[in-house]
């Protein structure tokens, strides 16, 4: 069985009824749970609403460094993810690559989750993209080790990738490693210990191979598991066992299907 430890349900622009289509296609291919992410504190509650009545997802909170406009006090953030439903705090992170010129109001955003999760004892779910040092030094200083948690959707260097598993991480894969442009990162993924990945669509973003050019959806997951599997030299089965493990060692607070 498979998880999809980092997907935005809210975002795929679909009804109740074309949702729950879309679960039961992913539940036939064997995913048991989705963990759905809001990157914002605005969107937490139409996140809930839009995923009411359904089964086998868990959810979590936090502001995206990309949506800084969204900002919100560090209360307001500990007030929401001190909600029993979130089992961890984020997205958040920095990403340098496309909003180099906020960094600053980033990296507080960043300390801030960083805080609150060491508060409420649950794990990060951290996006970093062109700001490895920054990243890295941030999760050191504010002691994010005390709550762990995942580096999603990962597109950095095995250095960083081991820095952070030191500090009590996991690195998560999407679809990303299915393209051909991904070569560095397709050796992160053979390198690292199997008992730190985890696995991901972040859809409706990011569809893998064969599927490039759709709206991801969590169903697809499967194919970034298979394709892992491919690169470690092992069965999708082992890749599976492994991935779930990992998710439910890390977000602890998710009841095993």
């Amino acid at each position: 069985m498979f998880v999809d430890s980092h997907c935005h349900l809210d975002r795929l622009g679909q009804s109740k009824e074309e949702l729950a289509a879309t679960l039961k296609f992913a539940k036939d291919r064997g995913v048991e749970h989705f963990l759905c992410v809001s990157v914002s504190v605005k969107d937490y509650q139409p996140m809930l609403k839009a995923i009411e009545g359904l089964d086998n997802i868990s959810v979590s909170c936090g502001v995206h460094p990309l949506h800084q406009e969204d900002r919100c006090a560090k209360q307001e953030l500990l007030d929401v993810c001190s909600d029993e439903r979130v089992v961890a705090v984020g997205e958040t992170g920095l990403d340098y690559f496309y909003s180099e010129d906020t960094r600053d109001v980033q990296m507080a955003s960043f300390i801030d989750h960083i805080h609150v999760a060491n508060e409420l004892n649950k794990p990060l779910i951290i996006h970093t993209r062109d700001a490895r040092q920054d990243t890295l030094d941030a999760l050191r200083k504010h002691k994010a080790e005390s709550t762990q948690g995942v580096l999603h959707c990962f597109t950095e260097s095995l250095e960083m990738a081991e820095a952070a598993i030191a500090l009590g991480f996991y690195i998560s894969f999407s679809g990303i490693v299915t393209f051909n442009s991904a070569k560095e990162l397709r050796e992160v993924a053979k390198a690292i210990p199997l008992d730190r990945i985890l696995i991901e669509t972040d859809s409706p973003w990011l569809a893998p191979v064969p599927h490039r050019g759709k709206q991801n959806q969590p169903g697809y997951v499967v194919e970034v598991a298979e394709f892992i599997a491919q690169l470690r030299g092992i069965s999708v089965a082992e890749l599976a066992a492994a991935t779930t493990a990992n998710f439910y060692r890390l977000f602890d607070r998710v009841e095993a299907a």
